[in-house]
C-alpha cells in the first residue's frame, strides 16, 4: 500500500524546515553577527526569531509525522467512513449532491470538500454506509442527507 498523502506533504515541509535550519539560520546569524553589536541589531533578532519559530515548526511536524506513520490502515473499515474516505452525499430535500473528503487537519479546506472528523459534517459522517441516513446540525439548522456513494482511503491509495 502506498503512503499516506498527508505524510508525504508533511514529510517533504520537514526536509525543508530541516534545510533552512541547518543551512540558512546559521548563514543569516553569521551574516547578522558580522554587522557588529548583538544588543541593537535587529537582523540578528529577526534571524533568531526565525530560528525559534522554525525549531518550533520541525518539532510539530515531527509529531505529526510519527502519529500519521504509526496509523495502522488495516484497522480502518472498508465500507464505512473513516478517515480519508470521500463520501457522496444527497440533500434529502432538495436533491442536492456534496462530495466530502475525510482529512488530516493540516488538509482541511471547506470549500473544496476536504473536512476534519472533527467537525459537525465529519462527526456526523464518520461510521456511516452507503444508503444510510444522516442529520447534521449545522448553523442554518438540521438537515438530512443520504449517503449515495463511498471511496475509502484503502480504494483511494491503492497501487
Amino acid at each position: 500500500m502506498k503512503k499516506l498523502p498527508a505524510l508525504e506533504r508533511l514529510e517533504k515541509e520537514f526536509e525543508e524546515v530541516a534545510y533552512q535550519l541547518r543551512v540558512e539560520v546559521p548563514q543569516d546569524l553569521q551574516t547578522a553577527a558580522g554587522h557588529g553589536d548583538l544588543s541593537e541589531n535587529s537582523e540578528y533578532d529577526a534571524a533568531k526569531q526565525r530560528q525559534s519559530f522554525l525549531q518550533a515548526r520541525a518539532a510539530h511536524l515531527s509529531a505529526r509525522i510519527e502519529t500519521l506513520a504509526s496509523l495502522k490502515l488495516d484497522d480502518l473499515p472498508k465500507d464505512a467512513v473513516s478517515f480519508g474516505s470521500r463520501v457522496y452525499i444527497e440533500d434529502i430535500d432538495s436533491g442536492k449532491e456534496f462530495i466530502y473528503e475525510i482529512v488530516t487537519p493540516e488538509e482541511v479546506e471547506p470549500r473544496q470538500g476536504k473536512i476534519s472528523a472533527a467537525s459537525p459534517i465529519g462527526k456526523a459522517l464518520i461510521g456511516k454506509r452507503v444508503d444510510d441516513e444522516v442529520i447534521i446540525t449545522l448553523p442554518a439548522g438540521v438537515k438530512e442527507y443520504v449517503v449515495t456513494e463511498l471511496e475509502t482511503l484503502h480504494e483511494l491509495i491503492k497501487d
